[in-house]
């Protein structure tokens, strides 16, 4: 029982993190550029939206804004990289140490900020959808993971296919080809610097999104909660292609990072109930990765000699 409720809670914190691992696929995989911002973009959204809620702010309104903070972080390592000719690595991990600053100053100097849902009246996203079910629904051991599952599945739908309909337009699908061939849109008339910069935008808006989300569902921003952000993003696009493959189109493309998301927090839960240590977390994430990344390499079929 304790292995499937294990089940249950990894998967809606696969989908909620499953939003910035489509950031993450949209600057990586669509742009075709190393950004390191989401670190720091992924922290600044829960750090955003956990302030505001404190404030009194609605906590949609607080998403909205920690989504528009997001972007503006990527907008800034865009401008780094394509007005002042900064390496698009370092232009992200400027970024990325900045905004370490900069949370703590939206904290007030604090490395965290709780969300007193049960004491102090404040209200998330996920308590106000539970206060309209009747009070033995409210008190319910599992009702938060399985209203957090809806409006991060609700979210992950809502955003596939905005993005599946973006892309598909001519705007989009000029940002598809500045990562695929960039020589070849710049000649075509297209700023391939306006590219990036929207790209980031995008990217880095789904991280804040993602931070502000993961903020409301554990009812806490800490400075630290983006530390790692890339590398959980990227397990989950490898364990998605190697699952599906290469070979669908963008929208099931865009899917199977989000089921990549849900793999990887499975098998962390896991490994947890088996009983491994936290602190081997991140060596856990990089062992999954680099597995992941092999493993056409460790099956791939050899060819046989020729004369046989």
């Amino acid at each position: 029982m304790s292995i499937l409720l294990a089940f249950f809670g990894a998967a809606s914190q696969g989908l909620v993190w499953g939003v910035m691992a489509l950031g993450v696929y949209i600057t990586f995989k669509i742009l075709d550029f190393a950004d390191m911002t989401c670190d720091g973009s992924f922290a600044l959204g829960g750090c955003v939206s956990a302030t505001l809620i404190v404030a009194g702010v609605d906590p949609l309104l607080s998403l909205i804004i920690a989504t528009c903070a997001g972007a503006l972080a990527g907008a800034v390592t865009g401008l780094l990289h394509t007005k002042l000719q900064i390496p698009a690595i370092l232009s992200g991990i400027l970024t990325m140490i900045s905004l370490y600053s900069i949370n703590l100053a939206i904290m007030g100097g604090k490395s965290n900020t709780p969300i007193m849902t049960r004491t102090s009246g404040i209200d998330t996203i996920i308590t106000n959808i539970i206060k309209l079910f009747p009070e033995n629904i409210q008190t319910a051991r599992n009702t938060k993971t399985a209203i957090t599952i809806v409006v991060g599945l609700f979210t992950i739908l809502l955003i596939i296919g905005l993005l599946y309909w973006f892309f598909g337009t001519e705007l989009g699908s000029a940002l598809r080809a500045t990562g695929n061939n960039e020589a070849m849109i710049r000649a075509l008339g297209v700023s391939t610097d306006n590219m990036k910069i929207l790209g980031l935008l995008i990217g880095n808006a789904l991280v804040g999104m993602s931070g502000a989300l993961v903020a409301q569902t554990q009812e806490v921003a800490d400075i630290g909660a983006g530390t790692g952000a890339i590398v959980i993003g990227l397990a989950s696009i490898v364990i998605g292609e190697v699952i599906f493959g290469n070979k669908l189109n963008f929208a099931f493309k865009l899917l199977s990072v989000v089921i990549g998301s849900i793999i990887y927090r499975i098998i962390i839960a896991v490994v947890l109930q088996m009983g491994l240590n936290t602190s081997y977390l991140k060596l856990l994430t990089a062992v999954i990765v680099a597995f992941a990344l092999s493993i056409p390499v460790i099956f791939k079929p050899r060819k046989k000699k020729e004369g046989n």
